[in-house]
């Protein structure tokens, strides 16, 4: 059968909105028409995609797998679409992504420089998804943290990170200047596999309240200070490795001298960064000249000035 591209849309639009007369405002169609819209394209697929009650929508396990599949197809599409309208113009556009407390501002301002016809547009990244946009066609190239899938993307090592822990600012542990990885043994660590959580405020906002503690690059923690939050450094935690990113059919337009010029200027700052870091011993004196208990992350926010 040839999918119906109009029909997943408003599929896409009833598994969001779980209710048909709110789908239909949104697609500005009638009620009706978009029921039996619906209809018609359960019978195609020949199967049901919603349970239906008087009160609620709810998806079967067929239509939670379409939603999913779903969401990507139609991303792939409206990005080809931008493309083609793009060229059709004349246009030159690189959208850049970026992983949370990682910063591309002064690869772009280089870039720029001798680039300055090139639109540029940056796309935040949600820590779930870190390779997808270079994938569908969301972004052209990516400022990542690894672990990610890199099969099919051109890879450029940029530096390292450290790992600095995150736990609320009445926890025992919070009054230490150092901690090491036997110290969190029988910790609750809110991670992929214990929590998943939809955002890094989500996460945050957990260990304030006391329900675990997390690992998180020291960029993040920089980016993310909070008064009832502590960052401590853990003295034997593996880096995180920083790359640029970007799909290995790219050999064409604004992307390879991006990647040049981003190498160069990342890899300056990154390993000024990593010297600075490097050299600070323990968290650093408090207003009163003591290295006591920090809180609100300003051990972070020093180590990154």
């Amino acid at each position: 059968m040839d999918l119906d591209l109009r029909k997943l849309r408003y599929f896409v639009a009833v598994a969001e909105h779980r209710q048909f007369g709110r789908a239909a405002q949104a697609l500005f169609i009638a009620q009706p028409v978009l029921s039996r819209q619906i209809r018609a394209f359960e019978q195609e697929l020949g199967c049901l995609l919603f349970t239906r009650t008087t009160r609620s929508v709810e998806l079967t396990p067929a239509g939670r797998q379409l939603y999913d599949e779903a969401r990507r197809i139609t991303t792939v599409v409206d990005s080809a679409l931008r493309r083609v309208h793009e060229v059709e113009r004349g246009e030159q556009r690189l959208i850049i992504a970026f992983s949370p407390g990682l910063h591309v501002s002064d690869a772009i301002r280089a870039f720029t420089a001798s680039h300055p016809k090139v639109q540029i547009d940056v796309f935040p990244l949600r820590w779930w998804e870190q390779d997808a946009p270079l994938r569908d066609g969301r972004a052209h190239v990516g400022y990542l943290r690894r672990p990610f899938d890199d099969s099919g993307l051109r890879t450029v090592p940029i530096g390292h990170e450290t790992k600095v822990a995150c736990l609320p600012v009445t926890h025992p542990l919070a009054g230490r200047h150092t901690l090491t990885s036997a110290d969190l043994d029988g910790e609750p660590i809110l991670d992929v596999r214990t929590r998943r959580t939809s955002s890094l405020e989500e996460k945050f906002e957990l260990i304030a309240s006391g329900q675990g503690l997390a690992l998180v690059p020291l960029s993040v923690a920089g980016s993310y200070s909070r008064p009832d939050l502590v960052y401590l450094p853990v003295t034997d935690a593996l880096p995180v490795e920083t790359c640029l990113a970007a799909p290995e059919s790219t050999c064409a337009g604004p992307v390879p001298d991006f990647l040049d010029i981003a190498t160069a200027t990342l890899r300056r700052h990154t390993g000024d960064a990593e010297m600075e870091v490097a050299g600070t011993a323990g968290p650093p004196p408090d207003d009163s000249g003591h290295q006591g208990r920090k809180s609100g992350g300003h051990a972070v926010r020093r180590l990154t000035e």
